[in-house]
């Protein structure tokens, strides 16, 4: 080969080497890291987890009627997964109004509950009878001590508890001033406070519970300023319910302190 083909070949080469070396495919360069996490699927709950439950109104229009009479509860809640209002209405929605026609004076209590604790609330509706006058000091004559008990709130408890939680502790200030009333218009009488609990467990572990139940609520009594010696206790277990369906609504009605009159 002469030294002019030769070098044609050799030039050949070096341009198909030089080719091969330029459209070799480069490496991806990987992206520069934010320090973020990654990202997964499905929402989140930018405020974290649910706060206690808020009573934003719970109100009786008119508060005073006569026998005889309607008047309309209304009421509103927040973050609660169970509303309830007692005096035989039961489980409603977190906001709504009720028609009621009490006999008598009476106050209702809304407890409003979610995993994470609960609020409470009252409202009362005054009921006059036509043709009465109120006495020199406002209040109208006053009712037998029965009528005047069944004024008095229930205390509920959660599920083996007999913790006086915070509904409870509403319920049990209202009773207090209406146990005031109570014994200076009969300053012989007694009052029984009853512990109560739900079928669930034994009826010798209910009978011990529900001791706690009623001792608790005497308790808190007494440090509002209830004499002692006018406050017995009794437990009734599970034998005495006020309801008997198979939910947990029911067994909350059932898990409770409650007056009754003394011997």
């Amino acid at each position: 080969m002469s030294r002019s083909s030769s070098r044609g070949v050799l030039g050949a080469m070096l341009l198909i080497a030089a080719l091969g070396v330029g459209c070799k495919k480069q490496a991806p360069i990987p992206p520069r890291s934010t320090g973020a996490p990654p990202t997964t699927g499905g929402e989140t709950n930018p405020g974290g987890a649910m706060g206690r439950p808020t009573i934003t109104a719970f109100t009786v229009e008119p508060s005073t009627v006569e026998r005889g009479q309607s008047a309309s509860l209304r009421w509103s809640v927040t973050n609660a997964t169970s509303v309830i209002i007692d005096h035989g209405i039961g489980s409603v929605d977190v906001s709504g109004q009720r028609v009621i026609v009490p006999p008598d004076s009476t106050t209702y209590t809304l407890t409003a509950r979610n995993e994470n604790g609960s609020a409470g609330a009252t409202a009362t509706v005054n009921v006059t009878v036509p043709g009465e006058h109120p006495n020199e000091d406002g209040r109208h004559p006053k009712e037998t001590i029965t009528q005047q008990i069944e004024h008095l709130q229930d205390a509920y408890c959660d599920y083996d508890k007999n913790d006086i939680r915070g509904d409870a502790q509403t319920a049990l200030t209202a009773d207090a001033a209406a146990l005031k009333q109570i014994f200076a218009d009969f300053p012989t009488a007694s009052i029984i406070v009853e512990g109560h609990c739900d079928d669930r467990g034994s009826a010798e572990y209910n009978l011990g519970l529900g001791d706690r139940r009623a001792s608790s609520a005497r308790d808190f009594l007494v440090q509002l300023g209830i004499p002692a010696d006018k406050l017995k206790t009794v437990s009734c277990g599970k034998e005495r319910p006020k309801c008997t369906d198979a939910t947990e609504d029911c067994y909350q009605q059932n898990r409770r302190a409650h007056f009754s009159a003394g011997q």
